[in-house]
């Protein structure tokens, strides 16, 4: 009877072991789409402006975001977030935390196309409580459509007291977008594939409570070499 038992629970581990596995793979190719994304954005010097993504506190990119994945009551995409580490953030690219999206608008996808999104965090009040819990874009934290170009020098205001700068590119085309209504969250269940253990987005930002995962290891080096240093306001990082 026990060895009955012994091999249902062997059968049914071995059942179990492609799906399992199939989750990281999933996981993993997002990470790796994610870092793709990130370079051949910042890559272009008229689309993200550099001395933005300087004076980011940190990034959230949504590849390959569908337009079908916005249906009546609004499915969400997924993506991940890198801080710059550290209390103030002036320390090097964290290791990702994975991100959700809900509630973008259908009319942001052109012609059924996959949509990357990018999110620049501009501050440590945004960053913080994106990565907290869900905030909604324009009521929980500023929003506003992210500027081009080589510099933000023209930029309005407003556009400069945002917390959260966000972006978009469809069919090739880059533009600043509004999100504002949509929500982002962690995704604390994707983190947990990931990492191989529960483990809070701000423990991954804040106390690096685990390594880059390899998948990431090549958009974090990245960051680390095209902005290395914090330039925002030093004051601003102490809040």
């Amino acid at each position: 009877m026990i060895n009955r038992i012994i091999s249902c629970l062997m059968a049914l581990a071995m059942v179990a072991l492609p799906l399992s596995a199939q989750i990281d793979k999933k996981e993993a190719a997002r990470l790796d789409n994610c870092g793709m994304v990130m370079k051949e954005i910042m890559d272009i010097p008229d689309d993200i402006p550099q001395d933005l993504v300087d004076k980011a506190e940190c990034i959230i990119i949504y590849p390959s975001v569908l337009k079908a994945a916005f249906g009546i009551g609004g499915s969400y995409g997924r993506g991940a977030m890198t801080c710059r580490s550290g209390e103030h953030f002036t320390g090097p690219w964290s290791a990702p935390t994975m991100m959700a999206l809900e509630g973008a608008s259908i009319g942001l996808q052109l012609g059924g196309q996959a949509t990357d999104f990018v999110l620049l965090v501009m501050n440590p009040r945004g960053a913080r409580a994106i990565l907290s819990s869900k905030v909604k874009l324009g009521a929980d934290a500023s929003a506003a459509a992210g500027p081009k170009g080589r510099t933000a020098n023209a930029s309005t205001d407003a556009t400069m007291r945002a917390e959260v700068l966000s972006y978009s590119r469809a069919r090739g085309l880059f533009a600043g977008v509004s999100l504002e209504g949509s929500t982002v969250r962690p995704d604390n269940d994707a983190n947990e594939r990931v990492y191989g253990k529960k483990v809070e987005a701000q423990s991954i930002v804040f106390k690096g409570a685990v390594a880059v995962p390899p998948p990431a290891q090549k958009m974090i080096a990245y960051l680390n070499q095209k902005t290395p240093k914090n330039l925002s306001d030093p004051n601003s990082l102490k809040e």
